[in-house]
């Protein structure tokens, strides 16, 4: 087990489209939550060096100053993070004073990812978030001047009321900042969410599947030329500043999840944590740990995850480390949807790996969705 998500379920502001396990800070047991988050933490792990840790939420960037030092005084105590460790931290632009940004720092955090969605302040505030575009070049400013080289943030396209110029203008603002990483994200409206409720009133103006294509499309022309590679379906970075907790994930290795909600893979099963935080915090006051449900993955389960999982990555699937993995060959295994995708032009295979094809990548739902449920077929 070489790495760890950590999930801060707090925020000041909940945005029209978030759906993530998470609360209103106003009133919340934050300093309670986080002894049971350093809780959860030592009956999980045995001092370990952690290739990479991954703070999200919520806002751990919404904690006051002396809960953020809590915060990372306790996961410093319990995992093992060494000069090597990739340390992220998930912030909200405006969020981040000097003050803790120098916390951060100090505990070894190397690695910031900004929320950001668009550069265009009228669709921030249509879309709820409380930040405006000036609060991204300040907190970008002050991140470099503390130090931090690791930098990224994150794009949503296919928002209410954007045109494709505007989403190719916030590209250009983003890449303008010379940073090595950047996320891009088409909006997918979620059940219980402002978004949700408002679509079902025939109240919300999106661009529709056409205008998402072109937007993505545009999203993977600028990035190039911008010099970024996209190693991932979402993911763009400068060689060498991969996100490598999230191919932890699409390499379908094993990681703890840890606090209210979270999801880990450990010991082959597949388990996620309560999600209000009193659920959470209850069975920890009584040295057990917080699971709701565990799922044991089977062969088949595993051998389609990696699939599905290894093929949002531009590199895609290597054949030689299935076979090694699992001693099948894909191309056997997987023989009718390689055919099939291949036909119609959304996937490729070299004999050394299986991949999307950029046409693929517009489509790739389709393609991960249809290795689901097959192999024991």
């Amino acid at each position: 087990m070489k790495a760890a998500y950590i999930h801060i379920p707090f925020c000041h502001h909940i945005c029209h489209y978030c759906d993530f396990n998470k609360v209103f800070m106003k009133g919340q047991p934050v300093d309670e939550y986080l002894a049971a988050l350093e809780k959860e933490m030592s009956l999980s792990v045995n001092k370990q060096v952690m290739e990479t840790v991954f703070v999200g939420g919520g806002t751990p960037t919404a904690l006051n100053e002396k809960q953020l030092d809590k915060l990372v005084s306790a996961i410093n105590r319990q995992l093992y993070i060494d000069s090597n460790t990739e340390y992220s931290f998930e912030a909200n632009p405006g969020d981040l004073s000097k003050e803790k940004l120098a916390i951060l720092k100090n505990a070894g955090v190397n690695r910031l990812s900004f929320g950001v969605q668009t550069f265009n302040d009228e669709l921030l505030e249509k879309i709820d978030r409380s930040h405006r575009a000036k609060d991204v070049f300040e907190s970008i400013e002050n991140a470099k001047t503390a130090g931090f080289d690791n930098i990224s943030i994150d794009l949503i396209y296919s928002l209410p009321g954007q045109t494709k110029q505007d989403f190719k203008e916030s590209i250009q603002t983003a890449l303008g900042l010379g940073l090595v990483h950047y996320s891009g994200y088409s909006l997918i409206i979620e059940p219980k969410t402002v978004f949700y409720n408002l679509m079902q009133k025939g109240k919300l103006p999106l661009p529709g599947e056409d205008a998402e294509a072109e937007m993505y499309e545009t999203l993977m022309e600028q990035m190039e030329s911008g010099g970024l590679r996209q190693y991932e379906i979402s993911n763009f970075s400068v060689p060498g500043f991969e996100s490598r907790h999230n191919i932890t994930y699409w390499n379908n290795e094993e990681y703890y999840g840890f606090g209210a909600g979270a999801h880990g893979y450990v010991g082959g099963t597949r388990q996620s944590n309560f999600g209000p935080l009193k659920k959470y915090m209850e069975p920890l006051s009584k040295g057990e740990l917080p699971i709701m449900d565990a799922h044991k993955v089977t062969l088949e389960e595993k051998m389609e995850e990696e699939m599905f999982l290894g093929l949002r990555k531009t590199e895609g699937v290597s054949i030689r480390q299935f076979e090694e993995k699992f001693g099948r060959n894909p191309l056997n295994l997987f023989a009718g949807q390689i055919k099939e995708w291949s036909e119609r032009g959304l996937l490729k295979s070299d004999g050394e790996k299986i991949s999307l094809t950029r046409q693929g990548r517009l489509l790739g739902n389709e393609v991960f969705q249809s290795f689901i449920g097959v192999s024991n077929h």
